[in-house]
């Protein structure tokens, strides 16, 4: 068995299908994984590839033209998942795809189709609940600042929500698991950017402790409640308990 591996970004994985593909083994013989890898298996031989941008544009460029672009944005969307075997269901979804073409996103029995619409399926539900979940407290009068810890790496897919809703405002949504910022400057288009422990710590350590508009919602929040009303079982389905630690209306 040959193990291509290479780092968990879009770019990387996208080359490693290219090389994987370009090998001729045999799809049987080989499997793909993101790093970092846990164990190391016996008689496999591991193989690192590393990003090429021209490799990447023309997988990008098969999977729309060969298959169809809504193809392409479910493996786009897959590949944002936590699931440490994507990359390999990607790879086998890729192998249905190019044989029967734009007709693979209806074919949900096949098992390569179906695996990849569950990666895609967890990546959106949790994306939809963070549009609904993300809390900004002030930087400085100037700033807007979110701090999210999803499992998936959904900022890309957040990033038009926001842009559509705070168009004139300074803002950023930092995803503290991954790593990385969405930075959306005033009446521009947002982007990434990685972040660095230390700029995360100075971030977080240099929001306002005392917001107006934080305190009205907090207030708001529990000015709505009824006593006799209360339902912990409802409101932890309706607003799991991983979510609130950077919620705004939640101490």
């Amino acid at each position: 068995m040959i193990v291509f591996t290479c780092c968990d970004t879009f770019d990387d994985m996208m080359t490693c299908i290219y090389d994987a593909w370009a090998a001729r083994l045999g799809h049987s013989n080989i499997r793909l994984q993101t790093e970092p890898i846990g164990n190391f298996e016996l008689f496999c031989e591991y193989r690192h590839i590393d990003a090429d941008k021209e490799k990447v544009k023309k997988v990008i460029r098969s999977i729309q033209n060969k298959i169809c672009p809504q193809a392409f944005y479910d493996v786009y969307t897959a590949s944002l998942s936590y699931e440490s075997n994507k990359l390999d269901i990607i790879y086998r979804f890729l192998i249905v795809g190019f044989l029967y073409q734009k007709q693979v996103i209806q074919m949900l029995g096949n098992p390569a189709v179906a695996a990849l619409f569950e990666l895609k399926r967890k990546v959106t539900n949790e994306a939809h609940q963070f549009r609904e979940f993300v809390r900004f407290s002030r930087l400085n009068e100037n700033i807007l600042l979110s701090v999210i810890e999803p499992k998936c790496n959904v900022l890309t897919l957040l990033a038009p929500h926001f842009e559509d809703r705070m168009p004139s405002e300074n803002w950023m949504i930092i995803d503290k698991n991954h790593m990385i910022a969405l930075i959306h400057p005033l009446e521009q288009k947002s982007f990434l950017s990685p972040l660095t422990k230390e700029e995360l710590s100075f971030l977080e350590n240099s929001r306002q402790d005392t917001d107006l508009y934080s305190e009205l919602w907090k207030t708001f929040f529990h000015s709505i409640a009824i006593k006799e009303r209360k339902n912990a079982r409802c409101q932890r389905n309706l607003m799991p308990l991983w979510f609130r630690k950077n919620m705004t209306e939640f101490p």
